[in-house]
């Protein structure tokens, strides 16, 4: 499913030729601007950009010659023409959209090109969900680029999803016209060790020519993190200091820093530029994980690099990790990333930029949106039924599945608790003495320990695992459940009260998935997500005004970290360290095992 509405540079170089020459008109033409250039890292003032068949055909200080009686001009009046932006690295599902929903979001705030690795709907419907998500992308008015999901599971023997890519899976997909590279590779000690499987899957995309994604979560920088880039992935998101970025570029790495809806790790790794001096082109700026209400409130892409300006990168710069470098690391170079001859034209049109104001966007040469406002359509696939109704039970869930019995003869216990990190994926391995009533295990409200449970929601077997965690503030009687529980994507369900724990996981069961949150007995807020339990087709605004009830919701339930919801749906994501639950139990990630939820209380 080729999208056809950009002609390849082989069909076009003809016309972009003769318009370059002046022998044939362009389309359109911007006049009077000052043309960024990320390739030299230069402003030229009152510069002309001349574009022919969707590309630029002619930049330079003088396109008259280039403008015939139907070329569209555009009067830059002195305004910045930068490049359309680019995101490294992303989950469309995070954002709880389909492509479509998703492009018609981002498109206003400039950016043009998306590397999306859709590793959340593969753990629900396997290699037919990365498709759908891949010919959804393909459709669309500007560049997603899919990267094939390398880890369902992502750490085996420790989760069980709903589907399980293999080597040949990513074989078939490097084959497919939209698939730029191999998603993350988050099972790192799979690659320290050598796995075959793993190593099958780098193996496939190196040998079609493809870029491996990484996922290092690991303060560790001895020898297991250079086993882990022997192993192949060419670039690393999961840094959290400046060391890390560093060790990671020295490697031959690029070092993506990221500013998602919780994630917060620019500030903490750009001083690797700003202060240590090292070269700017092997860092990359991306989002990882944007929920709607910040692409909606806040921005996209445009966000991220205001914030690295803001955290003393030089604009040109900052804007170069956010277009040039990645599109080289994709080697796409030659195709996007810049305003030049032969590329995409993909470009925005700003006053300032610091404060990066997205005035006009234009991509493959078309007007996409101004002042805000998106001007073309984001076709949608017909997303079939076997994808809307994936949320199965197995049975009504009651109270007494979510207790948690004690050893025989406890009047008290010490539990492992997970411990929630703000605005950080990294959760603490915390213990908490906790009292027996009954021969039941109590949470406690006093210090902040409520209930986790993972409640299996692919092959309804009624099965539910249950313990407990700190962090979220909530007081009285409350649940909040989500089918968005990365990356295996069972049900998380987190609460103060058994009944209200199971009427929040039932109502999910009803609605086919999302996320919903309860207080004695009702329902405060519902965000229904039914394609894959991970995402809606709504439009992006309609899903932000639900998810900013259920972020309303839950701080009436008295959770005040920000972008809660985002550490609630990481939970479950048994690759990040310390301590996370699964459907098979607690899992100690700094040792990637199963652990007891109580420590031994002899």
């Amino acid at each position: 499913m080729e999208n056809t509405t950009l002609k390849t540079w082989p069909e076009s170089a003809t016309n972009l030729i003769a318009v370059a020459a002046g022998r044939a008109p362009a389309d359109t033409v911007i006049r009077g601007g000052k043309w960024v250039n990320v390739q030299s890292r230069e402003i030229l003032e009152n510069h002309d950009i001349a574009i022919a068949d969707g590309r630029f055909a002619y930049c330079g200080p003088d396109a008259s010659h280039c403008i015939g009686e139907g070329t569209k001009v555009i009067e830059a009046e002195g305004r910045y023409i930068i490049p359309g932006l680019c995101d490294a690295h992303m989950h469309i599902e995070s954002g709880m959209l389909t492509p479509a929903e998703f492009a018609r979001a981002v498109i206003p705030h400039g950016t043009t090109s998306m590397f999306t690795d859709p590793h959340e709907i593969a753990n629900v419907l396997g290699l037919r969900g990365v498709r759908l998500m891949h010919d959804e992308a393909l459709l669309q008015p500007i560049n997603i680029f899919t990267q094939m999901p390398s880890c369902a599971p992502s750490a085996p023997g420790l989760e069980t999803t709903g589907y399980e890519i293999t080597p040949e899976d990513v074989a078939e997909a490097m084959t497919w016209p939209g698939i730029i590279g191999l998603g993350e590779m988050m099972n790192f000690p799979g690659v320290i060790n050598a796995d075959p499987k793993m190593l099958a899957e780098i193996a496939a995309t190196q040998n079609a020519g493809k870029t491996v994604g990484g996922h290092y979560a690991s303060p560790d920088l001895g020898p297991a993190f250079h086993a882990y880039v022997a192993g192949g992935p060419a670039d690393e998101h999961e840094g959290v200091c400046e060391a890390d970025a560093i060790a990671r570029v020295r490697q031959g790495m690029r070092s993506m820093m990221r500013l998602g809806s919780a994630w917060y790790d620019v500030e903490t790794q750009i001083t690797a530029v700003t202060e240590k001096g090292l070269d700017p082109r092997n860092f990359i700026l991306c989002t990882d994980d944007s929920h709607s209400g910040t692409l909606v409130n806040d921005g996209h892409m445009n966000r991220v690099v205001r914030h690295a300006i803001d955290c003393g990168c030089e604009p040109l710069i900052a804007l170069q990790m956010a277009t040039i470098n990645t599109a080289t690391h994709f080697g796409l170079e030659r195709e996007l990333g810049s305003i030049a001859p032969g590329r995409r034209a993909d470009l925005i049109l700003t006053s300032d930029l610091k404060t990066l104001p997205i005035e006009t966007v234009i991509a493959r040469g078309v007007i996409v949106a101004e002042a805000g406002e998106i001007k073309v359509d984001c076709p949608h696939l017909d997303w079939p039924d076997d994808a809307r109704g994936t949320v199965h039970l197995g049975k009504h869930l009651q109270a007494a599945d979510f207790e948690i019995k004690a050893p025989e003869g406890a009047n008290a216990v010490k539990a492992k608790v997970i411990g929630v990190v703000e605005n950080q994926a990294p959760t603490k391995a915390l213990t908490a003495e906790l009292d027996v009533q009954d021969g039941l295990v109590l949470s406690d409200e006093a210090n902040d320990v409520c209930q986790i449970a993972l409640v299996e929601r692919h092959r309804a077997t009624g099965e539910v695992v249950n313990g407990f965690v700190s962090g979220f503030g909530y007081k009285g009687r409350m649940a909040m459940a989500s089918s968005v529980a990365h990356d295996s994507h069972h049900m998380i369900v987190v609460g103060t009260s058994r009944e209200d724990m199971a009427l929040a996981a039932n109502r999910l069961g009803e609605v086919g998935g999302g996320i919903t949150v309860w207080q004695d007995g009702r329902e405060l807020a519902l965000v229904q997500l039914p394609i894959a339990g991970l995402m809606s087709d709504a439009p992006a605004v309609e899903v932000a005004a639900a998810a900013q009830k259920m972020v309303e919701a839950m701080a009436a339930c008295g959770c005040t970290v920000n972008n809660a919801y985002m550490q609630h749906s990481l939970l479950a994501l048994v690759v990040i360290p310390e301590l996370r639950i699964s459907d098979l139990g607690l899992v100690d990630v700094t040792k990637f095992e199963l652990t007891d939820l109580f420590e031994d209380n002899k």
